[in-house]
């Protein structure tokens, strides 16, 4: 029976990230280890800066690739004594996350919170133009219309009618429930 692949993390010395990821999945490759180091990821977004010219005066704008996690790799894999020693001993890799430095796996509520896992479906109970209830955060208890609702992004909007007014609030799909 093939054991279960976990979501790992391991610190790196920082900006190293990429570099371990990279050499990572070329050792797998190299020593044939995919079904026991399934997936190497270092999670990123993309935010657009200004960009400013020598007095001040904004010229325009531009992509930025900026790390969620600096100084982390997440890596699914099975873990065992020569995984373990593989990750562990690739340069620019400082260890595992954990108590004590002993791997702890991630939850599967974890790497969904986190955006690890792109892949893994969501579910949600409500949709667009239902009445639903914050559960969460500064307007828990509040009570709102639908607005949209971003699977990927892992986001909802709701409008909220507080002190006479229609207010936006954009929350976590996990901060909202069906009223």
């Amino acid at each position: 029976m093939a054991e279960q692949a976990n979501w790992y993390v391991a610190h790196t010395y920082s900006g190293y990230e990429n570099k371990v990821a990279t050499d990572l999945m070329t050792m797998v490759e190299n020593r044939h280890l995919q079904d026991l180091i399934c997936d190497v990821k270092v999670p990123t977004e993309t935010r657009i800066e200004e960009v400013f010219d020598k007095r001040g005066n904004k010229t325009g704008e531009k992509e930025v690739q900026s790390k969620l996690y600096p100084g982390y790799v997440f890596i699914k894999m099975v873990m065992n004594d020569n995984t373990w020693y593989i990750v562990r001993n690739t340069r620019g890799c400082t260890g595992f996350v954990g108590p004590e430095s002993k791997p702890e796996p991630l939850t599967e509520a974890e790497v969904a919170k986190m955006g690890v896992e792109t892949t893994v479906d969501l579910e949600v109970e409500y949709k667009v133009g239902d009445t639903v209830e914050i559960t969460a955060g500064p307007m828990e208890g509040s009570v709102g219309t639908v607005e949209e609702i971003d699977i990927p992004a892992r986001k909802v909007r709701v409008r909220i009618t507080m002190f006479g007014r229609e207010l936006p609030a954009e929350l976590e799909l996990h901060q909202v429930k069906l009223f």
